[in-house]
């Protein structure tokens, strides 16, 4: 039997101005804005993953790293340093400090939203 099922086309963010966050991807992770309608915007990464940046409803509550649910986006580069150092320089907010585990190179931070991110150089790619 063939298999049905892809993978993920994209992941959805709730955000209060989808535009704006939108525009932030693009500006501060080279993410391109591939699509839009009716107040939807879509942005594509460099590698072909996706986001859906949708219209929010009511207040954002408090969040921690760890609560249930759906908790970081992990952008993947090239030159960790670079890249950290060219967020820094733009003044993004930066919930840790970089670090290593297993030799892949770490550090969150907030998208325009507030919403967890990390950047992550692996030496050796997942399998």
């Amino acid at each position: 039997m063939p298999l049905m099922f892809k993978g993920l086309e994209h992941t959805a963010i709730a955000s209060p101005n989808p535009k704006a966050l939108a525009e932030w991807y693009r500006d501060y992770l080279e993410f391109r804005i591939n699509h839009e309608y009716d107040g939807n915007f879509f942005v594509r990464a460099q590698n072909g993953s996706m986001l859906e940046i949708i219209p929010s409803q009511g207040e954002r509550k408090p969040e921690a790293m760890k609560d249930p649910g759906i908790r970081h986006l992990a952008i993947e580069v090239d030159d960790f340093d670079a890249a950290h150092a060219q967020l820094r320089e733009r003044g993004v907010k930066f919930y840790t400090d970089a670090f290593e585990i297993k030799g892949n190179r770490l550090v969150f931070f907030a998208d325009g939203d507030g919403n967890y991110v990390h950047l992550i150089a692996r030496p050796n790619p997942l399998p």
